[in-house]
């Protein structure tokens, strides 16, 4: 069983200018949690009408409202407000988060944490952000202006909701655009807690609008919409790619950190203690529902036998439970047709020949909802399909190399490239290593561990754009250049 949150909306509306509405056309969707599997409130199912109110509240709010005219310290301000609200509903954001996505409830909290952490960082980057200038001498000067670039759209995921709205809505707020927010349609919940936040810290009526709805109709419609240059999404690569269609047509400026098959390279010379504690958080933590996820653990053959053994008995330990018990360390995954698919790649295991060593079913302790115990395959092939597909469950799959090289070639024989973890301590080792692993961000004798003021994204199939710091106002602004002659102005005479 789950604890319910006291107080649950019956229904989840959109927030449109400053107002809760409910679609254009009336449909709704029932959300439902991840333990009972049972509908607890309905949501405004949003289509290109809700759409379209929604971008022009937003165009609205950019083009005649304060919001991208306020001094960048005015802009600070709200948003520290927005983070000190946060932290005020942590425990409430926790629970929801807890109750809607089946995530454990001491993660949750976390996620809480740096959802305002998000907040109160843009926050100094608003203040710190600057334009260039650059100096021909005695020639030219030039100088760059920062603008916002508009209304920015925003598609999150289900897998941790809230902080990842956070993570786009924090930037593009602190860059002055005006946002549309589309989020999970499986968890919707603690998304409608924004519209009370927002409207506490005193930002602008339009400059936040939020539009719930199923990805292919309301996040489809945001997609190509005209009114929006920006697009920030979170999510599959195949969605990724349709996205990136869909915008070709408007040239819309894309973000978009999309799935992963991270690997976890552990040599024969690391310390095996701490490389299984970061192997086991790397891929169970977030009921293994997370894109930086070290799903494919590739082991030196001196060591391998060990490190399967430690995994295989570390796994069979580890507290699956209820989202709500502090204890829990994997809850319930987030959805039945998510739990379905995770529950093919165990049985694809099996049918390819990979050796179960770890969980694999449903436990005995949990006899209803979305629940798989802590899996771990042995001998797993390169060509098998829970070695070269994303699984985004709580699966993990153990390969043997013999050498450097070998290694290398494994951890690169992926279509992704989000996350790389290395394991050990030769230190020239683990730079070259890091230089020709082809990931976006990699972590030496570490696990995931977050620098805000870093570029966060992938390669190949994992995503373009990084966000993160810099990188993210870079993207929710335009900076244009003006040249000013320091000289006499001497231009070629053309026909004279």
């Amino acid at each position: 069983m789950t604890s319910v949150p006291p107080n649950l909306p019956a229904k989840l509306e959109h927030f449109i200018g400053g107002e809760h509405t409910p679609s254009a056309d009336g449909a709704t969707f029932e959300v439902a949690d991840p333990v009972t599997n049972q509908p607890y409130a309905s949501a405004a199912a949003g289509g290109p009408a809700d759409i379209d109110r929604a971008v022009a509240a937003a165009g609205h709010a950019f083009t005649g409202g304060p919001w991208p005219r306020l001094p960048s310290r005015e802009r600070a301000r709200i948003l520290a407000k927005i983070a000190d609200a946060i932290e005020a509903r942590a425990p409430r954001i926790a629970e929801l988060e807890t109750f809607d996505t089946g995530l454990p409830v001491t993660q949750a909290r976390g996620q809480a944490a740096r959802a305002a952490e998000n907040f109160r960082f843009f926050a100094d980057m608003a203040v710190t952000q600057h334009e260039d200038a650059f100096t021909a001498p005695g020639r030219q000067f030039g100088y760059v202006i920062r603008r916002p670039a508009g209304v920015a759209g925003l598609i999150t995921p289900w897998n941790t909701p809230f902080m990842l709205e956070t993570w786009k809505l924090a930037p593009a707020l602190a860059a002055g655009c005006t946002v549309v927010l589309k989020p999970a349609e499986w968890t919707p919940l603690s998304a409608s807690l924004l519209p009370e936040i927002m409207t506490e810290a005193g930002l602008p009526d339009g400059a936040f609008n939020l539009v719930h709805g199923i990805g292919e109709v309301a996040g489809a419609a945001l997609v190509a919409h005209p009114g929006v240059p920006r697009i920030s999404f979170t999510g599959e690569t195949a969605t990724g790619r349709a996205i990136m269609a869909a915008a070709a047509p408007h040239l819309k400026g894309l973000s978009m950190e999309l799935g992963g098959k991270s690997p976890c390279l552990v040599f024969a010379d690391a310390d095996l203690d701490l490389a299984t504690d970061s192997a086991l958080f790397g891929v169970f933590s977030l009921n293994g529902e997370r894109c930086t996820a070290g799903s494919r653990i590739l082991a030196e053959r001196s060591v391998y036998h060990d490190l399967v053994t430690r995994l295989a008995a570390r796994a069979e330990r580890i507290r699956v439970g209820s989202p709500s018990d502090p204890a829990t360390e994997i809850g319930a995954l987030v959805h039945p047709e998510h739990y379905a698919r995770v529950l093919s790649y165990v049985q694809a295991g099996l049918d390819e020949g990979a050796r179960l060593v770890a969980g694999g079913s449903r436990p005995q302790s949990q006899p209803t909802g979305n629940y798989l115990a802590a899996t771990v395959f042995a001998d797993v092939q390169p060509w098998m399909r829970i070695f070269r597909e994303e699984i985004f469950g709580p699966v993990v799959c153990v390969t043997p190399f013999d050498a450097e090289a070998d290694a290398i070639a494994l951890a690169n024989d992926t279509a992704y490239g989000l996350a790389a973890y290395i394991w050990t301590t030769d230190l020239a080792r683990a730079h070259r290593v890091a230089g020709a692993v082809e990931s976006g961000m990699t972590w030496i004798n570490s696990h995931n561990v977050r620098d805000l003021r870093t570029p966060f994204g992938g390669v190949k199939a994992s995503g373009l754009g990084r966000e993160g710091g810099a990188h993210s106002l870079d993207f929710y602004t335009q900076s244009r250049i003006v040249h000013v002659p320091l000289a006499d102005t001497r231009v070629p005479r053309f026909g004279a």
